[in-house]
């Protein structure tokens, strides 16, 4: 009988396990587009957020003269990101350049010829370098900000929740975020930014 009673116990506990060890929500987010950087190794590779990514691979690493036929976040962009996008995400994906906001005017960004230039709106950084600064951003926090506001929310937060800090970007800037996702194009969302 008390190996019977440590059996049932022991089936008990295991369903417990089974039970808890079950995937996270955030597990069974899965990114069905390409995402991509150009990484100018300007930054410290210790605390760049596009090379974290990379290692987790959630990111793919382009040769600095590889073209990308997506939507590519860049300080040359003509146009700012809107929902609009989201076709432009679907079908061909999303692309950061990684290169240091100090050397920004020595960066060869002209040479990427991106054919979905975009720039992201008003938005304030998270991550501790630029922690409050406007428009600052990192990469995982340019790639989360172009994912919210196409329409894809939970992925930018999977993202954003690789890093103990990523959290306070939507906290940050949740209102924002929430304005420009229900803008209807670019021009809305800089008359919204405005």
């Amino acid at each position: 009988s008390l190996s019977i009673m440590a059996s049932a116990e022991l089936e008990k506990s295991l369903e417990t396990i089974n039970l808890e060890d079950d995937s996270s929500e955030e597990d069974d987010v899965t990114c069905t587009f390409p995402v991509a950087m150009w990484d100018f190794s300007q930054c410290d590779p210790k605390k760049c957020s596009g090379r974290k990514l990379a290692r987790l691979g959630l990111i793919k690493c382009l040769k600095i003269k590889q073209k990308f036929p997506g939507l590519v976040l860049t300080p040359t962009g003509e146009k700012c990101v809107s929902p609009v996008d989201k076709e432009i995400v679907d079908t061909k994906g999303i692309a950061v350049v990684d290169c240091s906001w100090a050397k920004l005017d020595q960066t060869p960004i002209a040479t990427l010829k991106a054919s979905h230039g975009r720039l992201l709106p008003f938005l304030v950084a998270a991550n501790p370098i630029n922690y409050g600064r406007p428009c600052q951003l990192s990469c995982v926090e340019a790639i989360a900000a172009t994912m919210y506001i196409v329409g894809y929310r939970e992925l930018a937060e999977h993202y954003l929740n690789k890093f103990s800090w990523g959290h306070s970007f939507i906290d940050l800037n949740k209102e924002l975020l929430d304005i420009y996702a229900k803008c209807k194009d670019s021009k809305s969302v800089i008359a919204a930014q405005n």
